[in-house]
């Protein structure tokens, strides 16, 4: 039997596909590690498929964490290939303290200087990369009145990695564990009109937009350097013509366009459930992605006052809304991950990530307290118009009612 030569058309499009294939992340994202089900308010059986509350976070493994801890004060993650300092105890007395934080231009200026492991090429990292260590098998202890942090879990691998909650004795709140990253608020300022820079706070599990400034003085922060690749949390979109984008880069395919509606948690894992029911864009394997998945998508160089768009690629589609003060904005997205806390309701909030401003009513006016690209957290029942003022110390905005976009394994 005589076979057909193929054309070169063909053969580049073989070509193509093989690479695709087996070429491998430059940006895998680490799962959140988070390992317990919940329903709209305390802990539950994991759920069965076409059960309220199924698709949400611990229902899916993802790259699971792995670490390895160097002997030298260094650890290595083994799924990013980055390497991190293992601890922000800055002066080596074996104390986590007040003492140990550092402004942002000190950070910025001490990466230079800094020597461990016997590697000079230390940097402060960026936002994406010290996010990739978040740990959401922790609670939040906003709230937590007690000075006594022993029976407290934060948000990052302490079998790795060195933590310390605020400190007390020097006048700080529990929750003030902010670490710097070297990703500025593009927009420029925050609530207080001061540049900020987006901090991870491993003590109660969020990202926001922090002034530099505080009370008149440089706001500092406590830092753990990294090493390796620059690339990691680079994005890679193609607008693949179907509706779906594809980022070759953590290898993840995302709904082009959000719901276009603002819905409650429950509701967001129902919409998956439905859009997989009826093979939506040709598929019936999407998910509401999970915290540190949403993140990954977040454009940093973009926000509401800087670009007029979300902070995210414009490959993608946002719906528009009017915010708290009035102001044409966009709709914060819900993720599959809830945000756990301390309380009698420990599941009482799933975390979003704001593509659009992170309202909040400070000073009496509502305003973007934390940043377009900041992680905090939602109720997932109640009815918005009981927060007239937010809730917290900034007053975040309590909508209760978010967006979601879909995702799926590539």
């Amino acid at each position: 039997m005589t076979q057909t030569p193929l054309n070169l058309t063909t053969v580049l499009a073989i070509a193509a596909l093989a690479q695709t294939a087996t070429a491998q992340p430059t940006f895998p994202i680490v799962d959140t590690g988070q390992s317990s089900c919940f329903d709209a308010s305390n802990a539950i059986e994991c759920p069965s498929a076409g059960v309220a509350f199924y698709g949400q976070d611990a229902q899916f493994d993802g790259t699971q964490p792995s670490y390895t801890d160097n002997g030298d004060g260094t650890v290595t993650d083994n799924v990013t290939g980055l390497m991190w300092a293992k601890t922000p105890d800055m002066n080596g007395d074996g104390d986590i303290l007040a003492e140990d934080k550092m402004s942002y231009e000190a950070a910025l200026a001490g990466a230079a200087d800094f020597d461990l492991g016997g590697y000079d090429d230390w940097r402060l990292p960026t936002i994406k990369e010290m996010y990739s260590l978040m740990d959401f098998d922790g609670v939040d202890p906003s709230g937590y009145e007690s000075e006594d942090t022993s029976g407290l879990i934060p948000f990052i691998d302490r079998d790795y990695f060195d933590f310390a909650y605020g400190d007390t004795d020097a006048g700080e709140r529990i929750i003030d564990s902010q670490m710097a990253s070297s990703t500025l608020y593009v927009s420029g300022t925050n609530a207080t009109n001061d540049a900020a820079l987006f901090g991870v706070n491993f003590a109660d599990g969020r990202i926001k937009g922090y002034g530099l400034e505080l009370h008149g003085r440089d706001k500092t922060f406590f830092v753990m350097y990294v090493r390796g690749d620059t690339g990691y949390g680079v994005n890679d979109f193609t607008d693949n013509g179907d509706g779906i984008v594809t980022d070759a880069s953590s290898g993840l395919m995302w709904t082009q366009a959000d719901n276009g509606e603002a819905i409650s948690w429950e509701d967001a894992l129902a919409y998956a459930q439905t859009a997989n029911a009826e093979t939506y864009l040709g598929h019936d394997d999407w998910r509401v992605p999970n915290v540190k998945e949403l993140q990954a998508i977040v454009d940093y160089t973009r926000s509401p006052d800087t670009t007029d768009s979300p902070a995210i690629d414009p490959v993608f589609a946002s719906a528009a809304i009017t915010n708290e003060a009035g102001q044409v904005d966009y709709g914060w997205i819900w993720s599959s991950t809830t945000h756990a806390n301390w309380t009698d309701v420990e599941g009482g909030a799933g975390a979003y990530v704001s593509f659009g401003r992170a309202m909040g009513y400070f000073d009496d006016v509502w305003t973007d307290v934390h940043g377009a690209g900041s992680q905090r957290s939602d109720p997932k029942l109640g009815d918005p118009a009981d927060f007239p003022k937010g809730n917290g110390p900034q007053g975040d905005a309590q909508r209760i009612f978010n967006f979601v976009r879909l995702v799926r394994d590539g």
